[in-house]
């Protein structure tokens, strides 16, 4: 779905950023002013980046430009108001914020490192393009305390043990899986609300509830929601993700796959797989559903405008 931008104006956005008429001073610091422009050169790039891919995907070229001008008039307001609040240590390069949080979960027992699948492929894209100021992990579906512990530490800014409010509120945590794992990251969502920590974005893949588990109602403490599923076979993912409030949560989508005439294309994954789950095999396979989840993962990851400059390789 793309974003209008209309009317807005991406040249007049700098004005939080221009020298203050009545001082004659610049509003913001030296060392402010070069952290302002590289942290906007690094979402410029990954603007560029995301834009380009919507281009070559739907041949839309006016929809791509609409869509790389509204990702940077966001990209300047965000790092003006991101950089206005940094600490002076925080601009001379020492960061004491925590990184934003991407957070993957497999799906059934499979291992968190197993390369076959699609959600440790994405994770290490993601951990390659952004080395630095996002921090990606992955972990089984039944590794969600483990999960919990790791997110809590790396929120944990000044290492004391305990998180503050300020340090709660800085949270940047981006959770997504499939099957077991996309249920998963729901439980988990609902326990980070009980510790008070937000939820940017959440994911699923053709979720799956263990018992005791509910996947369809999205808490309040995240604020967007996207679910891809595929209805057929013995296993089969949640049709409808629904939030508990809408006025804390967005729905991005029900976003339905069918392969009951598509070929199976998994063939590095196990037999048992295509005989048992096939559909269900198909979809965490799929090129097309992970592209779509990428592309959430880095518009989020853009938008964050994490607070230490995160990098981007080329």
């Amino acid at each position: 779905m793309l974003i209008d931008s209309g009317s807005l104006q991406v040249a007049d956005a700098p004005l939080a950023r221009q020298s203050s008429a009545a001082s004659g001073e610049p509003s913001l610091s030296a060392a402010a002013e070069a952290l302002w422009r590289r942290r906007l050169a690094t979402k410029r790039r990954a603007c560029t980046h995301i834009g380009g891919n919507y281009l070559l995907r739907y041949l839309d070229v006016k929809g791509a430009v609409r869509f790389f001008a509204l990702c940077v008039f966001l990209s300047i307001v965000i790092t003006t108001a991101d950089t206005s609040a940094t600490p002076r240590g925080a601009a001379a390069g020492v960061s004491a914020t925590p990184p934003v949080i991407v957070v993957g979960f497999l799906g059934g027992f499979v291992k968190h490192d197993n390369p076959v699948h699609s959600e440790v492929q994405l994770a290490a894209r993601l951990r390659k393009e952004y080395p630095a100021g996002v921090d990606v992990e992955t972990f089984e579906s039944y590794r969600g305390a483990k999960a919990r512990q790791k997110i809590l530490e790396l929120l944990d800014a000044d290492h004391d043990g305990t998180l503050s409010v300020e340090e709660k509120q800085d949270a940047r945590v981006i959770l997504y899986g499939h099957s077991w794992g996309a249920s998963e990251i729901i439980t988990l969502a609902r326990k980070l609300k009980k510790d008070g920590i937000p939820v940017l974005l959440t994911i699923q893949v053709d979720s799956v509830s263990k018992i005791g588990q509910n996947d369809e109602v999205i808490p309040t403490n995240v604020a967007q929601a996207a679910n891809f599923y595929q209805p057929n076979g013995i296993v089969h993912g949640e049709r409808e993700i629904r939030p508990a409030d809408p006025a804390h949560t967005r729905i991005i989508g029900n976003f339905r796959f069918d392969y009951k005439t598509s070929p199976y294309t998994c063939n590095e994954y196990p037999w048992f797989d295509r005989i048992l789950a096939k559909r269900h095999t198909q979809i965490e396979c799929d090129p097309k559903v992970w592209d779509q989840v990428e592309s959430l993962i880095r518009s989020n990851i853009i938008l964050a405008g994490s607070p230490s400059e995160f990098t981007v390789n080329k």
